[in-house]
């Protein structure tokens, strides 16, 4: 994870499933960054304006659309993150009127004070009111603005993307400031490592261009809707932009918004397993199974949910709730779904036998 203007790769860390992919955040950037590598109760309703009826992007090709009246429109409610020393900078998001701005965590986890600009140039100073560490989000307080001053975002439906949509970004690259991207989804439900080990589930993949300074900044369908917040690129040839730029899916941030906002713990619901294998013909008959779709159960952690429920190494998982298990974001999905404390059924083959075990989800250690 890249911290202020230090940029460097790092591992994907889908529940200990140790595949490299030189992910690194785009969050922060300084005047001394240079192009070294680079790279959340969905009930809840989130305070800025309500996710709109449609919640889906214009599909009109890039080549025939002119961005710059929706970016006129929407570039009010992206804002300039900075540590008040100077030491680095971010992006934004203005949610309400009372000055709530929703961004990343790493944006502004190192910040012991920070500086919060619009885009019309006015500055107040901001404290951080509410960090999930585990979804890479946090809300700070800006309250030298007044409420006429402020333009809140309004959020889409993360879910509706489509591979193929267009988007733009607006963020604060290497502190050029306001500068807007343009390019499509790329790619949906990808997972994301954040803090702890845990993994982000629904991210969006965009090729907008996206480089450090455009972390906890908004990706806008065509409709001028915050459908991610921008946190992260891959970058395995090592320049600052690859075309691969990540996203937390505006349903995750408006799951949690409202918690933010009140200050309050947020939890994410752990089952307990590492380094699941999804099975094919090939895993398959190198583990000696004869199920070929599933996930093969290598790590049961001691004294975790699955453990406690009594699944054991070798067993393979086919179902969650009904649903189908065949991968490891199936999985991630069904549990991040849920909330710490619920119950979730579990069905799986063990030496050639079905069962049903129920599962009772802890809490994520994100220390």
């Amino acid at each position: 994870m890249v911290h202020l203007a230090h940029l460097r790769s790092r591992a994907l860390l889908a529940t200990a499933l140790a595949l490299s992919l030189g992910l690194v955040s785009v969050g922060c950037s300084s005047a001394a960054d240079t192009a070294s590598p680079t790279a959340t109760d969905t009930s809840q309703q989130p305070i800025a304006n309500q996710t709109s009826t449609s919640g889906t992007a214009v599909g009109t090709s890039l080549q025939a659309v002119d961005l710059s009246d929706v970016v006129d429109r929407v570039i009010n409610s992206v804002v300039l993150i900075e540590n008040a020393d100077g030491a680095g900078s971010g992006s934004g998001i203005v949610i309400d009127d009372q000055g709530h701005i929703l961004t990343n965590y790493h944006v502004v986890e190192s910040m012991t004070s920070a500086k919060v600009t619009l885009y019309d140039g006015s500055a107040s100073l901001a404290k951080v009111v509410g960090t999930d560490p585990g979804s890479d989000l946090a809300v700070i307080l800006a309250d030298g603005f007044s409420p006429d001053q402020l333009h809140p975002a309004t959020f889409g439906d993360s879910s509706a993307m489509r591979i193929g949509q267009a988007v733009f970004a607006i963020g604060n690259p290497f502190e050029e400031t306001w500068t807007v991207t343009q390019g499509i989804i790329s790619a949906v439900n990808r997972s994301s490592p954040s803090f702890g080990g845990r993994s982000i589930q629904g991210v969006l993949q965009t090729d907008a261009a996206l480089n450090p300074g455009n972390s906890g900044g908004p990706l806008f369908n065509l409709n001028g809707e915050v459908v991610g917040i921008n946190t992260s690129i891959r970058n395995p040839t090592g320049q600052s932009f690859a075309g691969l730029g990540f996203a937390v899916p505006s349903n995750t941030a408006q799951r949690y918004l409202s918690q933010l906002v009140a200050g309050e713990a947020i939890q994410h619901p752990q089952l307990g397993i590492a380094g699941p294998i999804e099975l094919d013909q090939v895993t398959a008959n190198e583990l000696g199974v004869t199920e070929t779709r599933g996930l093969y159960m290598s790590t049961v952690v001691p004294d975790g949910a699955a453990a406690r429920a009594g699944l054991q190494e070798g067993d393979v998982v086919i179902e969650i709730n009904g649903q189908p298990t065949n991968t490891f974001e199936q999985l991630a999905t069904a549990i991040d779904s849920a909330n710490v404390g619920d119950d979730i059924e579990i069905v799986l083959i063990r030496n050639g036998e079905q069962m049903t075990v129920t599962a009772t989800l802890q809490p994520w250690d994100l220390s």
